[in-house]
């Protein structure tokens, strides 16, 4: 009985391990792939803008320059940087992809070496967060979509009233 219990104590450990580690690719770009990919896809009035692999739109804020990352604590609940574990991937973009450090030693994805996000209020298609002005910890942010070539006149955002998020 007692090397019954340990077996199965030891099993339902693996099973934990294992849905940890395919939780923790899922969020880092996909199983099996050794880095991000990101293309261009037209999304309504946005144009032709950077997404993710989901097909979300990707986003830069004009804040962070150079090795700089201002987006942390609350500020990721909300736009989620592009992590990858690998080389990003990207076919004939006309910029260039790499990877920069976050602290806790994450990569992020950098696009012309702006940091690249994700916005949680976006569904795959959707472009809501262009132009959108918020703050966390002291520090305001301003986001844009990325645009490839011809930059549209039109935002689709409203700026959700400044600084908040209805939450």
């Amino acid at each position: 009985m007692k090397r019954r219990l340990v077996i199965i104590g030891v099993a339902a450990a693996l099973a934990l391990a294992v849905s940890v580690a395919l939780a923790i690719a899922a969020s880092s770009g996909g199983m099996g792939s050794s880095g991000a990919t990101v293309s261009v896809k037209k999304l309504g009035a946005a144009g032709k803008v950077l997404v993710d692999a989901k097909g979300r739109a990707l986003y830069r804020n004009d804040q962070e320059r150079g090795k700089m990352v201002l987006c942390v604590g609350q500020c990721v609940k909300f736009w989620k940087p592009l992590i990858s574990n690998g080389a990003p991937k990207g076919e004939s973009l006309p910029g260039k992809l790499a990877l920069a450090k976050r602290p806790g030693g994450a990569m992020q994805v950098t696009y012309n070496g702006k940091r690249l996000y994700t916005f949680t209020l976006d569904r795959p298609g959707k472009v809501t967060g262009d132009n959108f002005r918020d703050a966390f910890g002291g520090q305001a942010f301003t986001w844009h979509v990325v645009r490839i070539g011809k930059a549209s006149s039109s935002s689709s955002s409203s700026g959700y009233g400044g600084y908040g998020y209805g939450g």
